[in-house]
């Protein structure tokens, strides 16, 4: 396959090239390749990014499939420019054993468009009391550890876990919350949690954890990932541990950086998610940390529901975005339009950042390099209609918003798996 005249990607720069794929290999990037007979993509005006990696969403198979299954999430995935996702482990059964994980694997393998990596249980059950088979669910094809969902609350169980996944070279994804804190909150405490009536959950809930995660890391000298920071205070912690030499890196999500917790006040249960979407010094602070560094990479958290899981009152709704076929959208508006990042910044934390955390091939686009690749229209203005979506979670809270950046094709191991 030869990709002509697109916009290349690269680690520090955007160049007009020609790509050559062989045998699922980025073999040469040029100008003017000449033709060889080859399927040829015209990608003039386009950008040529690496394939997104996803290191953050829920596939709710096994025991959810009424949800969103591996088929359904993998075809939104590639809607959505992603050519990689790492699916987290609340499914039923939980993934805490080498029997769920070879499932994942083998059906993943079956539908055959995106990559897809299980993330195995930390706990039993994840019920925070004894450890998973870290080692045999690493062998089954596990890539990271992580108790999703809920935070691990016993100290040394996850000073033990920490040590376990860089014994095994897997990272620990920490969902960090205090759950006595949350005290059954459903949103962020504020000024639109008391305006709406509504139980909030203070920043103090997330920070708490991280901070306690950090110090753990730090004691070890092993690495830890943070899941979905949403406080600015969150953020500093990150930022100072980082400066001090801890080996931690860290993840946010596109709702964390494009809106603040005032959307909850019209009682959209869509808008119900965990950590909450904060306030507005949170959001700077999240697009702070985006450029400076501080946060590693851009996930989605990509959380589908069935309509009965929202559609009740917000106090039981259930927390979760479906974010995975607008993630790139955001981006490009909140983040590359706005002059945040640079489109090399962009591919760095949406491809570059989770491949080399996860230790994944793949995340840029050079020559020797897998070709996962997306092309994609960056002037190219949608409208977000979650009703259209191929995942089989429609609870996207940013119905009618206008997104610039459209997905044209998702390449995998050199085959096209999405068309626009």
């Amino acid at each position: 396959m030869i990709i002509r005249n697109g916009n290349v990607v690269l680690k520090n720069s955007v160049e007009k090239k020609d790509l050559l794929i062989k045998d699922g290999k980025i073999v040469k990037i040029a100008d003017m390749i000449p033709a060889d007979g080859s399927q040829e993509i015209d990608a003039n005006g386009k950008y040529v990014f690496p394939g997104l990696i996803d290191m953050h969403v829920h596939l709710r198979d096994p025991g959810y499939e009424y949800k969103e299954d591996i088929e359904s999430g993998s075809k939104a995935a590639v809607k959505g420019g992603f050519t990689q996702i790492c699916c987290m482990p609340n499914t039923n059964p939980i993934t805490d054993n080498k029997v769920v994980v070879s499932y994942i694997k083998h059906r993943a393998k079956e539908v055959n468009l995106c990559k897809v990596h299980p993330v195995g249980a930390i706990t039993k059950g994840s019920k925070g009391e004894q450890l998973a088979e870290i080692g045999e669910m690493k062998k089954a094809g596990a890539i990271a550890i992580s108790d999703d969902g809920v935070a691990v609350k016993n100290s040394r169980l996850m000073r033990l876990a920490m040590e376990y996944a860089s014994g095994f070279d897997i990272k620990c994804l920490c969902h960090c919350e205090d759950k006595d804190l949350v005290d059954g909150g459903v949103c962020n405490e504020g000024l639109s949690s008391t305006i709406a009536g509504l139980k909030g959950i203070p920043r103090a809930a997330e920070d708490i954890c991280i901070a306690r995660d950090l110090a753990l890391a730090e004691s070890l000298d092993v690495p830890v990932h943070i899941c979905h920071v949403s406080t600015h205070s969150g953020v500093r912690l990150i930022r100072d541990a980082k400066r001090a030499g801890v080996k931690v890196t860290a993840e946010t999500c596109p709702h964390y950086y494009a809106v603040t917790d005032e959307i909850i006040t019209g009682f959209d249960t869509y808008t119900k998610v965990n950590p909450p979407i904060r306030e507005e010094i949170d959001k700077q602070a999240i697009l702070a940390g985006l450029q400076d560094g501080t946060l590693d990479c851009i996930v989605t958290d990509h959380a589908p529901h069935h309509q009965n899981d929202k559609n009740v009152e917000y106090n039981l709704a259930a927390f979760g975005i479906s974010g995975i076929e607008t993630s790139f959208g955001f981006a490009i508006t909140y983040l590359y339009k706005a002059g945040v990042l640079t489109l090399p910044q962009l591919a760095e934390k949406m491809s570059a950042a989770p491949a080399r955390i996860l230790g994944l091939e793949g995340g840029e686009v050079a020559e020797g390099k897998v070709a996962d690749l997306m092309i994609a229209d960056l002037d190219d203005e949608w409208t977000v209609e979650p009703e259209k979506f191929v995942s089989k979670g429609k609870n996207n809270p940013f119905k009618g918003y206008k997104l610039f950046g459209t997905v044209k094709y998702t390449i995998v191991d050199g085959e096209i798996k999405y068309q626009a």
